[in-house]
């Protein structure tokens, strides 16, 4: 009785059926699939669940090619992705920024890419990338570039520069609004103190606006880099991991894993073993805002 009269109980009451949502949804799902990643566990034996193997799993990962191969290819997307779509969307708030008329259209706009969802923008990549009836393999035969029909898809190189290019143009617009939202927050005195000083554009862009921009930079990076360590969707849309595995992330690899090979419970161990990659740009990044942060004179 006396928790129901103290000043706590209201709120706490209000959040219980919240909390415990979130236990049935999260916390033993999360719970369920660590323990299966200590067991031989297949999808098609169900008495395997009981099977203990202990650290099996995770010391058969250490000499899997395949998981290490993904692995690699993961860590490269995502450097590359992310690379680009800062450059891209930095680029493109600039340009907005600077625009006196039209602006709310273009944000508009701008937006556009990131309301379809992954599983849609796969579809529309793999058709435009088609070999016989591809937007690309169309437009390069209608300009007479060449004759030949080119199998984007089927190609190891040209297969995940498709998929690079889905990806990058999907995202791009969160670079974009996150940055251009820092530009507009952005006080004008320096800058135009810097001008009165004779510094020239880059001058102040590189000593002034960059340096103010990074905390939204940092902050966009560790939102996306979760994102694209995750990615699954556009992969097993356009490729499905192939040809011969050489577009095969690790989340296509886990799934193929546990739903196809059923090996659920080695499946659990990659996704436990890959989540270490999620945690590391995470804390890299928000080490490299705290930082950001204290240049610019924040509390870190």
């Amino acid at each position: 009785m006396r928790f129901f009269r103290s000043r706590l109980s209201p709120p706490l009451l209000l959040l219980m059926p919240a909390f415990v949502i979130i236990a049935l949804v999260v916390a033993l799902p999360l719970l369920f699939s660590l323990y299966t990643s200590f067991t031989g566990y297949r999808l098609v034996q169900p008495a395997s669940l009981w099977q203990w193997v202990g650290w099996r799993n995770y010391q058969r990962l250490l000499t899997d090619v395949d998981f290490w191969w993904a692995f690699g290819r993961t860590v490269v997307f995502l450097t590359v992705a992310l690379n680009l779509e800062l450059v891209i969307g930095l680029g493109i708030a600039l340009l907005i920024d600077k625009l006196t008329a039209g602006q709310r259209i273009i944000r508009t706009i701008m937006m556009f890419p990131m309301m379809f969802s992954p599983i849609l923008v796969g579809f529309q990549f793999k058709y435009i990338f088609n070999d016989n009836v591809g937007l690309v393999n169309n437009a390069i035969q209608s300009l007479g570039w060449s004759d030949v029909t080119i199998p984007w898809l089927v190609n190891p190189v040209t297969a995940n520069l498709a998929i690079l290019m889905a990806e990058v143009w999907m995202s791009t617009p969160i670079f974009a609004i996150l940055l251009l939202a820092g530009l507009m927050a952005m006080p004008r005195d320096p800058i135009e103190a810097a001008k009165v000083d004779g510094c020239n554009p880059w001058q102040v862009f590189r000593h002034i606006t960059l340096p103010y921009l990074m905390p939204f930079v940092y902050i966009a990076m560790a939102i996306r880099s979760l994102d694209v360590a995750r990615a699954y969707d556009m992969v097993k849309i356009m490729t499905n991991g192939g040809p011969a595995g050489r577009t095969e992330l690790l989340w296509t690899l886990i799934a193929r894993t546990g739903y196809q090979d059923a090996r659920m419970g080695m499946a659990n161990a990659m996704s436990y073993a890959s989540i270490l990659l999620s945690v590391y740009f995470t804390v890299y990044f928000f080490r490299k805002l705290a930082a950001a942060r204290r240049t610019m004179g924040g509390v870190a």
